[in-house]
């Protein structure tokens, strides 16, 4: 009698397990199946252009500001258009020196417990209102395309408040820097592309950004994130039906991760964001039964997706273990998923890393694997302080 009891048990878990990551598993596939086909932005009807304002926050970035500001001074748009503003928090005397002598405008802010949005909030209510038109968003570390300004403004032309450039990888010189780049693909092709594709918004990455000035300001005067800003600026939006577009072709080169240590940090702070952003799935299916907002409940629902890399783990565990244990046709089941992710995968990464130097950094999974269940253990709090990712490479690789 206690045997039967325990297999229903076992059962009973093994059918929420696989109902769980069958989810996961279908709707990313789904949306990478979109991405195998172009998505053609709308095109500009008026050729307008506007003032722009890239904001660079940086906390103790004193590394990697200077290339990246000079680098931003580069662009291919008129010079009287645009203004590049460092936002500099616990930067080196030395470094702010160096900043104030081009020509950029350093706004200095200091705060007890650091955050991204503290420091746009700081700046914005420094800076007048009717001096700029779009508000680009870049990470210290970042390095726009020469013609990304020039994309960005194209596409404000078309009438989109919010917009989300291409980001990539300026470096794959370690294995998880070349992990941390095929994952940012992955998320390109699922939560940009496939889902323009499909009609829905783009997800937002949290720099590369842009967003109609003032409209941005307003916007962040109400976020209360420590970690995580662009999750909840980008909840809100699609709960008032503001549609977030990607620019495929607008490049932003960012900084993958190179040590283990950074990973775990990284997957931490962004697991915390997720986690505690699940809490808006409530109100997001509220909205869409009363509204049909179907892009705020879809957004909604990403909050509540296992992360890859535990797909990647548990489902060739629970397909091995299944032909030890299992009938053949929950064997079937398990490989059919296994299956499933394999061509979510093969649809999602660019044809560029399909090369030796991803299949030496493939070997490195199941130690990511190992850290991210290190990451789940410890996102205890993580989303009520400030976690900062240290950057050391400023020149493409």
């Amino acid at each position: 009698m206690a045997m039967n009891s325990l297999a229903v048990i076992l059962f009973i878990i093994q059918w929420i397990i696989l109902a769980y990551l069958a989810f996961g598993t279908l709707y990313i596939f789904v949306f990478a199946s979109a991405s195998l086909f172009h998505y053609y932005p709308r095109k500009a009807g008026k050729e307008d252009l506007h003032r722009i304002a890239v904001m660079i926050p940086g906390y103790k970035e004193d590394a990697v500001i200077l290339e990246a500001t000079g680098d931003a001074l580069q662009q291919h748009y008129p010079e009287e258009n645009y203004e590049v503003i460092v936002i500099a928090d616990s930067f080196q005397p030395k470094t702010l020196e160096k900043l104030k002598a081009l020509s950029v405008q350093v706004v200095e802010v200091f705060f007890e417990h650091s955050t991204k949005s503290k420091a746009l909030n700081k700046a914005m209510s420094q800076l007048p209102d009717d001096r700029y038109d779009i508000a680009v968003i870049l990470d210290a570390d970042n390095l726009m395309a020469l013609d990304f300004l020039t994309r960005v403004n194209n596409s404000f032309n078309t009438g989109f408040k919010a917009i989300q450039g291409h980001r990539i990888a300026k470096n794959a010189d370690t294995s998880f820097a070349v992990l941390d780049a095929v994952s940012e693909e992955i998320n390109n092709s699922i939560f940009r592309r496939g889902h323009r594709v499909a009609g829905l918004s783009s997800s937002l990455i949290g720099s590369g950004m842009a967003f109609e000035y003032r409209f941005f300001k307003t916007l962040m005067l109400t976020v209360q994130a420590v970690g995580g800003f662009d999750k909840e600026i980008e909840l809100k939006m699609l709960k008032e039906g503001v549609k977030i577009e990607y620019l495929d072709e607008a490049l932003v080169y960012d900084e993958k991760v190179k040590r283990e240590e950074v990973f775990v940090k990284q997957r931490r702070r962004w697991l915390s964001a997720q986690i505690h952003y699940a809490s808006y799935f409530r109100d997001a299916f509220r909205t869409f039964l009363t509204k049909r907002n179907f892009d705020y409940l879809d957004k909604a629902i990403q909050m509540l997706l296992p992360p890859r890399i535990l797909l990647i783990g548990l489902l060739p565990l629970f397909t091995l273990l299944s032909v030890l244990v299992n009938p053949v046709i929950y064997t079937i089941l398990w490989a059919g998923l296994l299956a499933l992710l394999i061509l979510t995968f093969l649809f999602a990464i660019p044809r560029k890393f399909y090369n030796t130097q991803t299949l030496i950094a493939v070997l490195s999974i199941p130690k990511g694997i190992f850290l991210m269940l290190i990451s789940l253990f410890t996102t205890k709090g993580a989303n009520k302080k400030f976690i900062h990712t240290e950057h050391t490479t400023s020149t493409r690789t």
